[in-house]
């Protein structure tokens, strides 16, 4: 079988950020419209993520996933040239996309996310059981892989970054991951939020039970974004260690604990009875190139 490659980038926050009206600034937006215009528009850079997207494509990946908080602060004007972005990324069936929290900022856009980018995330699989026509989660079988998508993303309180799966996704993930489990493809499963969190304000308040799920029926990979720090974590599977990681964001420069924008690619083969899956990082540097970081084993 041939190697297929999987690109895994993640919070690209997408710079700059539209003019926003008085209207639309009130409560937590308000909030993160003053941490924009004060901090954050200082290191998500537009000519960052441009040269982070334009490297990976050179690296030619077969499939891309995309793990969230595509915008800022779910302004309506924010979601066109979100749309426009991800198509010059690449087509729906090369790129799967999930929500991030800031994707569902407010509850007044918080549905708008699947309304502009569903054919991204819309599933294929004979196994997408959702029930009653629900989104998430959907199944996408691309090459050897399965990609399962899930949503944290949930509207919180000022301050609050937390996500939620919710009892309805857990209850169909449950079904979905069981079906999956008799089938030799490769199981990716993309998730905004990391499955495990020391920060109350941000991580995902029912990781325990989704740890339980995949304990019980088993992925090959996760990924996820969220903390836009390079990160892995090994994560209790059926019969070994499932490999949870996560990337920084796609804009960023690099500042206080965080590091410049980079993103995963991931070459995936099948070995006999085994997967076999390689995990290389490219990042960009001060001198706005980008280069290799290091390449490591994960299966």
């Amino acid at each position: 079988m041939a190697t297929f490659t999987l690109a895994h980038l993640s919070d690209p926050h997408l710079p700059p950020l539209p003019a926003a009206r008085l209207r639309d600034l009130a409560g937590k937006r308000a909030l993160g419209y003053l941490n924009w215009t004060r901090n954050r528009h200082k290191y998500h850079r537009r000519e960052v993520l441009d040269a982070l997207v334009a490297d990976m494509q050179a690296q030619r990946p077969d499939h891309v996933a995309v793990t969230g908080d595509l915008v800022n602060l779910a302004l309506e004007a924010e979601f066109s040239p979100a749309q426009a972005w991800l198509e010059s990324v690449g087509p729906p069936h090369q790129v799967t996309v999930i929500p991030g929290n800031h994707d569902a900022y407010v509850r007044a856009t918080r549905h708008r996310f699947v309304g502009t980018f569903g054919d991204y995330l819309r599933g294929d699989a004979p196994v997408d059981v959702a029930p009653n026509g629900a989104t998430f989660p959907f199944v996408r079988q691309r090459g050897p892989l399965t990609l399962v998508g899930v949503s944290s993303a949930v509207p919180t309180l000022p301050l609050m970054a937390t996500g939620t799966l919710g009892r309805a996704q857990l209850d169909t993930l449950d079904r979905t991951l069981g079906q999956l489990s008799s089938e030799q493809s490769f199981r990716v499963l993309l998730v905004h939020h990391p499955l495990h969190s020391d920060s109350r304000v941000k991580r995902l308040t029912d990781s325990r039970q989704l740890r339980t799920l995949l304990k019980q029926h088993g992925v090959e990979l996760v990924l996820h974004g969220h903390d836009h720090i390079h990160s892995t974590m090994w994560i209790e599977g059926t019969d070994r260690q499932i490999p949870a990681i996560g990337v920084p964001s796609a804009s960023a420069l690099a500042h206080r604990h965080y590091p410049a924008a980079a993103y995963n690619l991931f070459s995936i083969e099948r070995d006999g009875d085994q997967w076999r899956c390689v995990q290389t990082v490219r990042g960009i540097s001060e001198d706005m190139r980008v280069r290799q970081i290091r390449q490591v084993k994960l299966i």
